[in-house]
């Protein structure tokens, strides 16, 4: 009789464990369903629901959107004032009076220092210093009863409203420059805050030593905070497109030399969409064909889709935004 119990319970304790392996990872997400990660996809892409193991994927999507991409180079300068001029004495000899100092502001052919040439038994009248041009003085290295020379500069004055930034461009993005091009500039002085400036001059020579080219920048608005001497982080923006659909860069699926996205459709399938990839710019992709602006399209999980596979939206990413490039 026990034999006979023993064959009776076999088949029952099989059947309740197949039952338990099926509803183990359910639609719903009970018991030992597929997790999900609030910053990343489910732990788990797959699960298996029905008696026929219908698998379903757990993905995350974000809309595609509208809005514009810029390629840019980065580069690192100087700001420094677009005219400076070194003021020198006209004879040599002992500065006697000096009629500014450094900060101040000065206008052309204004006084600034007098000179006495005189020598040892010899009087002379003294000799005038005036600005060359209308400026701040931005050095002064003399003082009253110093000695000057012909060859020694006595005072700088300098166009301080009017700045620039000059900047060393890799000769392998020479191509990529020119005169016209609009670039943003951030000073460590200012963080938070974007300047606008705009290319204005190329040297004509690469530098042999460095295989670098020199690039002027003038800043597009005068603003007094700005100053001399300020180090100053520079994109060149050297193409800008307006109205383009973009994605982030990691929802593009590259197979077998194809390139397509997934998209989830309305009843929860996948669609497979064949695109074309324009320029790609701080993983920020210009789709130029096969996706339109809202679209949701799988950001994660799409490793493993095929065209009609059954999908669980876990999560949805919010869409790119213009100032997220650059």
């Amino acid at each position: 009789m026990k034999i006979a119990r023993l064959f009776v319970l076999v088949p029952a304790l099989v059947g309740l464990l197949m039952l338990a392996g099926c509803g183990a990872i359910s639609r719903s997400g009970g018991g030992g369903g597929a997790t999900t990660d609030e910053n990343g996809p489910p732990e788990s892409t797959r699960e298996v629901r029905g008696p026929n193991v219908d698998t379903v994927f757990a993905v995350n999507v974000t809309p595609a959107i509208q809005g514009e991409i810029r390629d840019y180079i980065e580069v690192n300068g100087d700001v420094r004032t677009t005219t400076s001029i070194d003021v020198y004495a006209n004879t040599a000899g002992e500065v006697v009076r000096l009629y500014t100092s450094v900060g101040r502001t000065v206008q052309a052919e204004q006084l600034i220092a007098e000179i006495d040439p005189s020598r040892p038994g010899q009087n002379f009248a003294l000799s005038p210093v005036t600005a060359p041009i209308a400026g701040t003085v931005t050095r002064l290295p003399v003082r009253v009863g110093s000695q000057v020379t012909l060859a020694a500069p006595i005072a700088e004055i300098s166009r301080t409203t009017e700045l620039e930034i000059v900047v060393q461009i890799a000769e392998r993005f020479i191509s990529k420059v020119r005169t016209g091009l609009p670039a943003t500039v951030h000073l460590d002085a200012f963080p938070g805050e974007v300047f606008d400036a705009t290319v204005t001059e190329l040297n004509p020579v690469v530098d042999p030593t460095t295989r670098t080219l020199e690039v002027t920048l003038r800043f597009d608005r005068a603003d007094r905070r700005v100053r001399s001497g300020m180090y100053a982080a520079v994109r060149i923006i050297t193409e800008q497109k307006e109205n383009i659909v973009k994605v982030p860069a990691d929802v593009l699926v590259r197979r077998f030399g194809e390139t397509f996205v997934f998209v989830v459709r309305d009843d929860g399938t996948a669609e497979r969409r064949d695109v074309t990839p324009g320029i790609e710019i701080d993983n920020v992709l210009e789709i130029t064909a096969g996706l339109e602006p809202g679209e949701p399209v799988v950001y994660q999980g799409q490793a493993l889709l095929a065209e009609g596979a059954q999908v669980r939206v876990i999560n949805r990413i919010s869409p790119l935004e213009d100032g997220d490039n650059p």
